[in-house]
């Protein structure tokens, strides 16, 4: 029953989530926000807000663990898993659309983070810098796209972020939408998190495995769905700007808001492995980034490989 109250909850998170993102770009375009900044504040957050929610919710229920669990978690599935197994369908061919101060910004979120940790705990503390950090991201990336808007090769930059949105939508189903994503997250989060917790307890792991295995793929799969659309149609630049402004959001916001809520622990085997793994996985992505590389499906292999590999790690 747990498993099944799990999976449940993560569809129902997944779907409130997908509802609230929806809503919030409708209605702020409809308010006259201009599309850059959606796409930069409401998409970047509610693409991660079930994480957050989790987080948050984790905290309360006294499972820290799970809350820094998921987000190390996945940030490493969202390079190894997200990019690997799309790779193995189409080779994913990279532009010149300019994603590396991005990447830079991502790679000195990883290494602060990592630095934070060594404290011991994720405290308020820790949770003013992880949040000084988000705003600082925030304010240059919307200084360098209001002043670039045009860099990238593929042009529509903004578009792409938020494809799908309908400006004729009726007022009354923008409503809905944010209503189900307000309603349906807290729900879902709840019911994910604490059935997770009863798996781990029955089967002897801990919270912070269950988190980094179970939670954190199941939060990752929406990545990987829009993923497969871009190896399908043989281009990578939206792929990895997903993935680094996805990871660069876990580590600034989600710690940093759920440290605001409480404190968390940080377990000696995140300092012995599970942080560096993180880093390294990140690392990988210098190929892509700096010498526009084929993700092709060698890299899909070797990718998927060292997720797998990881995965075993983790729960022996």
């Amino acid at each position: 029953m747990p498993w099944a109250l799990s999976f449940l909850g993560l569809i129902i998170l997944l779907l409130a989530g997908d509802s609230l993102v929806r809503g919030a770009v409708n209605l702020s375009l409809r308010l006259g926000v201009p599309a850059l900044i959606v796409s930069l504040t409401i998409v970047a957050f509610g693409t991660s807000a079930p994480e957050l929610l989790i987080a948050i919710q984790a905290v309360l229920d006294d499972a820290p663990g799970l809350a820094l669990g998921n987000v190390v978690g996945s940030n490493t599935a969202n390079i190894l898993m997200v990019l690997g197994i799309p790779a193995l369908l189409a080779t994913m061919h990279t532009s010149e659309c300019e994603t590396r101060k991005s990447y830079g910004f991502m790679i000195l979120a990883s290494v602060l983070f990592i630095a934070l940790a060594f404290r011991g705990v994720f405290d308020w503390i820790a949770a003013a810098v992880l949040l000084l950090g988000l705003g600082s991201v925030l304010y240059h990336a919307a200084r360098e796209a209001t002043g670039h808007r045009a860099t990238c090769a593929a042009g529509n930059a903004d578009q792409d972020e938020i494809d799908g949105v309908d400006p004729s939508l009726p007022g009354w189903r923008i409503a809905v939408l944010l209503v189900l994503g307000l309603v349906g997250m807290p729900l879902g989060a709840d019911l994910l998190v604490n059935n997770a917790t009863i798996i781990a307890r029955t089967y002897g792991v801990s919270d912070t495995v269950i988190g980094l295995t179970l939670v954190a793929i199941g939060t990752s799969l929406p990545e990987l769905a829009t993923t497969v659309m871009a190896a399908l149609r043989r281009q990578a630049d939206v792929a990895l700007g997903n993935v680094i402004g996805s990871n660069m959001f876990n580590l600034l916001a989600i710690i940093g808001i759920a440290s605001l809520v409480g404190p968390i622990p940080v377990d000696s085997a995140f300092l012995r492995f599970d942080l560096w793994v993180m880093l390294g996985a990140s690392i990988l992505l210098v190929p892509f980034v700096y010498m526009r590389r084929d993700i092709t499906r060698i890299w899909g292999v070797i990718l998927t490989a060292l997720y797998i590999a990881y995965l075993l790690v983790v729960l022996n």
